[in-house]
């Protein structure tokens, strides 16, 4: 029993200190990142297993996290407001070529952000030529160009 509540505490926390932490940290992996990620998935298994290296221990501590996982995909389904609170919700960076720096203190995305976004996915290099540009709920960044 023991193992179901490390895995839901860690579950609990990750998900905390992710959502804390911002969409931002989606958006692009730097090296830093990857070692972070590498540091923190190794203290989670070390949290998750204890001193119990047993497949049994590992098997129910998986279980845990998948119907953890599950649970929070069904209350998304069926529970209004869910998944804006464990998700968040889409928002726009720019507006037809105007920076909404508010919003991008909000999120930590800077102005050359969207713009490798916009060049890597439209060619787009300058802020003028963008409608839209909509940080989504998986950490990307979607630009909508002006009409030509």
């Amino acid at each position: 029993m023991e193992m179901i509540f490390r895995a839901l505490a860690i579950y609990f926390i990750l998900l905390i200190v992710f959502k804390i932490a911002g969409r931002r940290a989606l958006l692009q992996m730097t090296s830093f990142d990857l070692i972070l990620l590498l540091i923190i998935s190794e203290a989670t298994q070390q949290a998750l297993l204890g001193n119990d290296f047993s497949i049994t221990g590992a098997m129910l501590t998986i279980i845990t996290l998948v119907v953890v996982d599950m649970l929070f995909g069904l209350m998304k389904k069926y529970l209004s407001g869910a998944e804006s609170a464990l998700d968040g919700s889409p928002v726009i960076l720019v507006e037809n070529g105007v920076l909404l720096t508010d919003k991008l203190k909000k999120v930590d995305v800077s102005c050359d952000d969207i713009l490798v976004a916009a060049r890597q996915n439209q060619g787009i290099a300058e802020l003028e030529k963008i409608k839209y540009a909509i940080l989504e709920r998986n950490g990307h960044i979607s630009i909508i160009p002006a009409e030509r």
